[in-house]
């Protein structure tokens, strides 16, 4: 086996393949890059059973072969390499030499005809642009929870309507729902996946610059949802768990709606967040013309810290109190200059969304549910 290949493009190939490689398995083949080199070019594979990952790239190929070797190895070797250079790659025997201007190394091969094969590239379902698909899952997936003791809670529930994609992420205490427009291949489609969380961020983000990504749906027995962009594909495994019916979440009336400026609100929360624990309450006094927001205090040995904000408010005054994380991590995932905020009562959960404008018509396809803190 031999190819030269760009230097830059065998790096990127390899960080996108690399990126499902476990640390430590009890499969060890399966912490290798698998290497195809033939008259199309350069395929490098990866997977840690469940997601895998697969880039293609042209290349010079000078004898066509099939390797598997050490993946972070070769990461770190191809990123160390000068830019704008060429990368040589030669295999003979059980030993690869990799060559790049003056630089050169030689690392052990590992037994590649053991290596298990890799799931297929479902056929794709639709499109859509990797800007869109990007800033969707991030809005949903702070809501997401890293407790892996409760699967359906570390995934991201994609439920597809003919050309309408709605993702929702909950951790029992918050729920983000975000709905968005793709191009299916057929608009009869109808179909529910639950996805790791993780594996949605990390591929929608590496993909967030291609003007469209490809999604690849597969039936619930079958489990595999895969994603294709720019000559890049993954796939993962589904969550086999049941996700709540969260669309019965979601309250249809309020009684106090309330209108403020996503940045100020976001600075006045940071502010009073510096005397409270992690754990502790952020509370929030809405009235029309400004919502005090206040935390600590109970004592003389507590600090205590009080924000005064513009406010327009629509409906009752209403006093309610968050964990001023979780109100943070929507605030912040809220893509608009005006936070819409609607309540029915301090003990009931709250819907937070965006706007272009007070008094806009049209909300944000974002909403975030969170529930409110009990307080005496």
């Amino acid at each position: 086996m031999k190819f030269r290949v760009d230097r830059d493009a065998m790096t990127d190939a390899v960080l996108w393949a690399s990126r499902t490689l476990p640390s430590k398995s009890t499969q060890p083949l399966l912490t290798g890059l698998h290497l195809v080199a033939d008259k199309q070019g350069l395929v490098l594979s990866g997977s840690d059973a469940d997601v895998s990952a697969r880039a293609s790239l042209d290349a010079a190929v000078g004898e066509q072969g099939t390797v598997l070797v050490p993946g972070r190895l070769l990461a770190d070797i191809t990123r160390s390499f000068p830019s704008a250079s060429t990368i040589e790659f030669i295999v003979e025997g059980s030993r690869a030499e990799i060559t790049c201007g003056k630089s050169s190394f030689t690392i052990p091969t590992m037994p590649v005809a053991e290596y298990p094969p890799l799931p297929s590239m479902p056929d794709i379902s639709g499109t859509v642009t990797g800007n869109e698909f990007a800033a969707a899952v991030a809005q949903v997936v702070v809501a997401s929870s890293r407790d892996e003791t409760l699967p359906a809670f570390t995934g991201i529930k994609v439920d597809v309507e003919g050309s309408t994609i709605t993702m929702a992420a909950t951790d029992r205490y918050r729920l983000a729902v975000r709905e968005f427009d793709w191009s299916p291949q057929s608009t009869s489609i109808s179909t529910h996946a639950l996805v790791p969380a993780k594996f949605m961020f990390d591929t929608s983000k590496a993909l967030s610059h291609n003007s469209a990504v490809s999604l690849a749906f597969t039936s619930s027995s079958e489990g595999l949802i895969g994603i294709a962009g720019d000559n890049r594909q993954t796939t993962s495994r589904l969550l086999a768990a049941d996700f709540p019916k969260y669309q019965t979440l979601l309250p249809n009336e309020s009684t106090s709606v309330a209108q403020i400026s996503t940045a100020v609100l976001i600075e006045a929360v940071k502010r009073v967040s510096l005397v409270l624990d992690r754990e502790a309450p952020v509370k929030i006094h809405f009235a029309n013309g400004e919502a005090i927001i206040s935390g600590g205090g109970g004592s003389g040995e507590i600090a205590e810290a009080r924000e005064h904000v513009e406010c327009a408010l629509s409906g009752d005054e209403v006093t309610i109190a968050f964990n001023h994380q979780f109100l943070l991590d929507g605030l912040g995932a809220i893509d608009a200059p005006v936070a819409v905020v609607s309540m029915t009562a301090p003990h009931r959960p709250a819907i937070i969304t965006g706007a272009k404008e007070i008094d806009a018509e049209q909300l944000d396809a974002f909403k975030y549910l969170l529930m409110p803190i009990r307080q005496p």
